[in-house]
């Protein structure tokens, strides 16, 4: 479905906003970043997107040009066979230039600056992402279809999917199936990593293995080539507590949930009793989601409620351990803002954060919970689901 023609004018709108707002006498904005060209294009084709501070905004595109001009309302949409074309046009760029600096290679600058003859550029990254953080209703409604699969899914779904002596990799194979019939987009993006099918999915204390991916869970991987999928060695048996880390997305706009079932038989009634304080911890953070909260100070005030004794590991595994409770979240998983220090400005309605509070348990796994909420005047609202967790099947 094409994204509105006002909702393109919009966004570009809001975009020029924020940088009269942040740097004033800036020139230009040079956007190459394919998920920002989706967000301000609606379509996410090899190209240049050019923000003129004084005039309109034009759309260069390398290729696929047809394919743009079909999926896209964007007003100003040019073809263009390198940058050499796009500079021609433009002209020469007088004054700050702002990049993507997070994303654009230094090829990428190297062929920028050859034609466009810039220098010094300054980073735009924040700027996208303060844009980005607050969705429209547009937005919002594609996050509802998502948070309607994952619950739907994980909550009535994925239990039958559950027997035993199946192995990690096999789970994942068939929850990715299930997912996709139900309307999952097939894929999930990340600003940090890129590109996943699904997420984590464990058995046990598979849960808990360290990675190299800022997240308070882990998994055994495929093999050290393939660190971010099951095991085919790793076999659900009676007793064990079942992870399920996902995420879900729907044109891509990504919702992100955690579900955990005993399966078999109960896990010890201490890993229960820690279960249950993650779960206090997201009510906790959830009545926080209001407009004009501020993410650090949400984060402060949680983790200094919190006994020693439980912080101790909380948010990952004894050492693995990360700094935030909750993350952004839209047409990446980790999106800006964060529940963590540093993350200074206040909440907007129309936020939408992942809240994710966990803790690994020796022997036994990882405990905890996860959804994503939107900020609204009463609070964070679930869009998936409310179950607390530790779904039993026996």
């Amino acid at each position: 479905m094409q994204v509105p023609a006002t909702e393109l004018t919009a966004r570009l709108a809001r975009f020029r906003a924020e940088m009269d707002r942040r740097c004033s006498g800036w020139s230009v904005a040079v956007i190459s970043e394919k998920v920002n060209l989706y967000y301000f294009t609606g379509t996410i084709q090899d190209g240049l997107l050019l923000v003129p501070r004084d005039g309109d905004a034009i759309f260069w595109v390398r290729k696929s040009y047809e394919r743009a001009q079909c999926e896209s309302l964007f007003a100003d949409i040019r073809q263009m066979k390198s940058f050499r074309d796009a500079a021609a046009a433009t002209g020469p760029i007088t004054g700050p230039v702002y990049l993507e600096l997070d994303s654009v290679t230094l090829a990428q600058y190297g062929r920028m600056q050859k034609h466009f003859a810039f220098t010094s550029p300054l980073p735009l990254d924040a700027h996208i992402a303060a844009v980005r953080s607050v969705k429209s209703p547009y937005e919002l409604a594609l996050m509802e279809k998502a948070g309607a699969i994952h619950r739907h899914v994980l909550e009535d779904l994925a239990p039958d999917l559950l027997r035993e002596g199946i192995d990690e990799i096999s789970l994942t194979a068939d929850l990715y199936s299930v997912m996709v019939r139900e309307g999952h987009q097939g894929l999930m993006r990340f600003g940090m990593f890129n590109e996943m099918l699904l997420g984590q999915i464990g058995f046990g204390t598979s849960s808990i293995s360290p990675t190299c991916v800022d997240t308070p869970g882990g998994i055994s991987g495929l093999n050290p080539a393939v660190p971010m999928s099951g095991s085919r060695e790793r076999k659900l048996e009676k007793g064990d507590l079942v992870v399920i880390d996902i995420g879900c997305g729907v044109e891509g706009y990504h919702t992100d949930k955690t579900q955990s079932y005993m399966f078999g038989r109960s896990i010890p009634e201490e890993a229960i009793r820690v279960h249950e304080q993650c779960v206090a911890v997201q009510d906790e953070v959830e009545a926080f989601l209001k407009p004009g909260a501020i993410p650090s100070e949400i984060y402060t005030t949680v983790m200094d409620g919190l006994t020693p004794e439980f912080r101790d590991g909380f948010m990952g595994y004894r050492q693995n351990t990360v700094k935030f409770l909750g993350h952004g979240i839209g047409l990446w998983i980790d999106e800006s803002p964060v529940i963590a220090k540093g993350f200074d400005e206040p909440l907007q309605e129309g936020m939408v954060f992942a809240v994710e509070p966990k803790k690994g348990v020796t022997g036994v796994g990882l405990v905890g919970i996860e959804n994503t909420f939107v900020v609204t005047p009463q609070g964070g609202r679930s869009l998936t689901g409310t179950h607390r967790g530790l779904m039993p099947v026996y």
